[in-house]
């Protein structure tokens, strides 16, 4: 492998690594945060249900019950959210490892013993992760990974779009709310 492969694959690793990284984060954010936010939010529409009537209605006692639903589906995640933390620190370990030697390919390493230290890191990624991730761990993750981790080293060689950083599963949610929006509104001017 030439020293321009080798860049190559240490970025699309450092990118697979930093993103499970963040996806290790985002699902012990969520495990850790959300429960809390629903029994916040629910308790206070509660209370305010008893001054303003329309809370007290059907459709915000069915959202509440869904967002119930919801904090029970995370609950189950919540016996293992250590392992996310601890996972997510690993893999940012490995993530500044594969940066620094990146660089150091840049600034004349042995590429030889660079493949190594690849493999040696790439062994220790599929031996770190949790592959039991919680739903929207992946859209949390891209924010993550975009907005907060420093990953220029990596677009370097990848040279990311906005393609790269807005899921495609977002995009199709958002098509489809927009779609079912206008289909609701034309069907309410009926």
């Amino acid at each position: 492998m030439d020293k321009d492969g080798l860049l190559k694959s240490i970025a699309e690793m450092g990118y697979n690594v930093g993103f499970g990284a963040k996806k290790h984060f985002a699902t012990y954010d969520i495990v850790q945060k959300v429960p809390g936010a629903i029994g916040f939010v629910s308790l206070a529409i509660g209370v305010f249900a008893l001054i303003f009537e329309p809370l007290s209605a059907k459709l915000p006692s069915a959202c509440l019950v869904v967002a119930g639903v919801l904090a029970l589906y995370i609950s189950f995640f919540d016996h293992c959210k250590g392992d996310y933390e601890e996972g997510g620190r690993k893999l940012t370990v490995l993530y500044n490892e594969l940066r620094d030697l990146y660089r150091g390919v840049q600034g004349g390493m042995d590429v030889s013993a660079a493949h190594a230290s690849l493999k040696s890191i790439e062994m220790k990624y599929y031996a770190t992760c949790v592959s039991n991730q919680i739903a929207g761990s992946d859209w949390y993750a891209h924010y993550k990974f975009f907005a907060q981790m420093q990953h220029d080293w990596i677009d370097e060689q990848k040279r990311f779009t906005w393609r790269d950083k807005v899921p495609l599963s977002f995009r199709v949610w958002l098509i489809l709310l927009v779609v079912i929006g206008g289909l609701w509104a034309a069907w309410a001017l009926l």
